[in-house]
């Protein structure tokens, strides 16, 4: 988003007018264009298709399945990821709650769940209702768009329950810098060796951050057999190979708010100018390849094997997306020759 503090901040007519003018540019794309938040375009369309509702997860999630066959979208600066699916179960948790169903599959963090609209929308192909999440900067945490079959009754029932009285007063925040690589070279060795202990993915995060580092950080410090740096167009290879080879993967998307995971196969990889995508009946993705300024093969043992991830960082440090073995009814061993296979980046 554009240095809101030093450009003129439309009001919503203005918004709204200047809208009307180009309905065809993406919202998040028009919204940058503007200098103001996605969160902000949407309200100022309150009382004109846009209604205003309680975002907090433990009151969302309950609903969400009475709509039905859905799409889900969450995305980051560089990546979109797109599952259509039913939102069962919901599993409810201050911090971090989860949705486990077999294609709607999310890690949720409700604390960036701060302000919630539904949409109902006129277009020339008919028809769009969705509801949209965003954080406290305004940017989008998660997005849900009804599909032909989902049930529209449903959707008017959840609206209503989840209406607020009165409208939100955006305070939008500054986003969130993304933090760079930070590692200790003083601590390699202890980040070797802790790093040799792990029995579960999840006790990853917790030691790098018992170590002061981070996540890139940690991958460039701690060295074979844990990590190896590959080429930048090593993210491409491996969802080609995927696609080609028939090996079921999982592809994880977040931002702060909100991961989204995608588990079974890969078929139609598309590549369109700098995005590659996939582009399959109930699983897209929209990647900005170059966006992806270093990826690692990352290996973490685990009680049941070792998790093989390969990562895709940009050139801010921050994190774009992992892809991994699909968990069920699969050894992992496909996806390793995968992985081994893939180029590493020149010295």
């Amino acid at each position: 988003m554009a240095d809101t503090a030093t450009l003129h901040r439309p009001d919503a007519a203005e918004i709204r007018a200047r809208r009307a003018e180009d309905p065809k540019t993406r919202a998040r794309d028009f919204a940058e264009n503007l200098g103001i938040s996605e969160a902000e375009l949407v309200a100022a369309h309150l009382g004109a298709g846009v209604t205003a509702i309680d975002p907090t997860p433990a009151k969302l999630f309950p609903l969400l399945r009475d709509l039905g066959d859905v799409m889900g979208l969450t995305r980051n600066d560089s990546c979109v990821h797109e599952r259509i699916g039913v939102y069962e179960p919901y599993h409810d948790g201050p911090h971090a709650a989860m949705v486990l169903g077999p294609e709607i599959d999310l890690r949720i963090f409700p604390k960036h769940w701060v302000y919630g609209f539904a949409l109902e929308e006129e277009t020339p192909e008919g028809g769009k209702r969705s509801l949209q999440i965003f954080d406290a900067a305004g940017d989008a945490v998660h997005k849900i768009h009804l599909k032909p079959a989902s049930d529209v009754a449903a959707f008017g029932r959840l609206v209503e329950a989840l209406r607020l009285a009165e409208p939100p007063v955006l305070a939008i925040e500054p986003r969130a810098e993304t933090a760079p690589a930070k590692g200790d070279p003083a601590r390699a060795d202890e980040l070797r060796a802790e790093w040799a202990k792990m029995t579960d993915t999840h006790q990853f995060l917790p030691m790098v951050q018992k170590l002061k580092m981070n996540r890139l950080g940690a991958n460039r410090l701690v060295g074979a057999p844990h990590a190896r740096k590959l080429s930048t167009d090593a993210v491409t290879l491996a969802l080609e190979a995927a696609a080609r080879d028939a090996i079921p993967i999982m592809v994880f998307v977040g931002n702060m708010g909100c991961i989204q995971i995608h588990g079974g196969p890969v078929e139609k990889i598309v590549p369109m100018g700098p995005w590659i995508n996939v582009m399959d009946p109930r699983f897209n993705l929209h990647l900005r390849a170059d966006h992806i300024a270093e990826v690692w093969c990352v290996t973490k043992a685990t009680r049941t094997g070792d998790a093989i991830s390969v990562e895709g960082f940009d050139d801010k440090g921050g994190l774009i997306l992992q892809l991994f073995a699909y968990r069920k009814d699969n050894d992992g061993a496909a996806w390793k020759a995968l992985t081994e296979a893939l180029p590493e980046a020149e010295a």
